[in-house]
């Protein structure tokens, strides 16, 4: 039974549902200043991720021809029009102004390394802490983008669902080929992507997470 995959899938729904309408209320000053909190609050987890790397060479090589392979096959943008379209879905909703975070909270939440990792081990070995752990920090992150996206917040939540849903049942398969030193690269090149990301939602620099996320394949 996928519950830890089934408990951050609705905590994306209800955090992108509860922050659309609370948003309305909040002021744009709160707003802009909790975004920089979580950023910091990405670049912390990513930190954290990157210390478990096993082989340097190999998670830079993994994130640099991945960005590559990112950009020249427009990645990006393909993921924007995506959330355009799932936006097109929401009576009302009509196009999202900002892109740039539409893009940010479809990686965070569907391609972040502990996501992946967390279905994979929830799958194999039952273990769905790593994914109720995810779920309580998704669940405010959520509300959060949705002050600033709207309802499209909640509707990542299918395409998440997708996602971990497919991990979790091919975990069997997966985990097995994995070693421990393969684990924690992949963790780092994951702990990268969110320090990328923590910079990216604070605005202090846009890196293209969405075009970095093949790394997360390739390492």
């Amino acid at each position: 039974m996928p519950i830890g995959v089934l408990c951050n899938v609705l905590a994306v729904a209800i955090g992108g549902a509860v922050g659309a309408k609370a948003g309305k209320k909040l002021s744009r000053e709160l707003i802009d200043k909790i975004n920089l909190i979580f950023g910091v609050c990405s670049m912390g987890i990513g930190v954290c991720s990157i210390v478990l790397i096993q082989n340097m060479p190999a998670v830079i090589l993994a994130l640099i021809l991945g960005t590559i392979i990112g950009v020249q096959t427009h990645l990006g943008h393909r993921i924007e029009r995506a959330g355009q379209k799932l936006a097109g879905l929401i009576p009302g909703q009509g196009q999202v102004s900002d892109n740039a975070l539409l893009v940010t909270a479809i990686v965070l939440f569907c391609a972040s390394g502990t996501g992946i990792y967390g279905s994979i081990v929830s799958g194999m070995s039952g273990d769905h802490s790593i994914l109720l752990a995810k779920s309580i920090l998704d669940l405010f992150t959520a509300m959060i983008f949705a002050c600033s996206l709207g309802m499209i917040t909640a509707l990542i939540a299918i395409p998440q669902a997708a996602l971990f849903l497919l991990l979790f049942a091919c975990a069997r398969l997966i985990y097995p080929l994995t070693t421990p030193a393969m684990i924690g690269d992949f963790k780092a090149c994951g702990g990268l992507i969110m320090l990328a990301t923590g910079f990216r939602i604070a605005k202090i620099k846009d890196f293209p997470i969405a075009d970095m996320s093949p790394a997360m394949i390739l390492v």
